[in-house]
C-alpha cells in the first residue's frame, strides 16, 4: 500500500471524525439534515452523529440494541417516532415543531 492509500479516508469517515471533534458542528449538521425533509438524509445524519459519539453508547442510552439502531437508521430503515425520540434523547436533543413557512395571517 502506498502513502496516498494509507492517508486516504472515506468521505463518511471524515465527516464522522469532524462531527466527533466539534459538537456544535454536529448539532448544525443534524439540524440541516432534518430541514431537508428527506427521510434518507435524516437517517444518515443521525447515524453519522451516533457513530461520532459511539453507536453502542447511544444505543444503550436509547434503550436499543446496537443492531436495531443500525437497522432503524440504515438505508431501508423506517424508525418509529418512539425510536427517533429515544435516539435524539440519547444525544441530548429533542424534537420540536416549527412552522414550515409563515402563514398569511400571522
Amino acid at each position: 500500500m502506498n502513502t496516498i492509500e494509507q492517508a486516504s479516508v472515506s468521505h463518511h469517515d471524515a465527516v464522522v471524525r469532524e462531527l466527533r471533534e466539534d459538537p456544535e458542528l454536529a448539532f448544525e449538521y443534524l439540524k440541516a439534515t432534518l430541514e431537508e425533509e428527506d427521510d434518507a438524509a435524516m437517517r444518515l445524519g443521525l447515524l453519522r452523529i451516533a457513530q461520532a459519539y459511539g453507536v453502542q453508547e447511544i444505543a444503550d442510552k436509547a434503550g436499543l440494541r446496537r443492531e436495531n439502531l443500525y437497522r432503524a437508521l440504515g438505508p431501508k430503515g423506517n424508525p418509529t417516532v418512539k425510536t427517533l425520540t429515544a435516539i435524539l434523547r440519547a444525544l441530548g436533543l429533542r424534537l420540536s415543531v416549527v412552522r414550515a413557512q409563515q402563514s398569511a395571517h400571522g
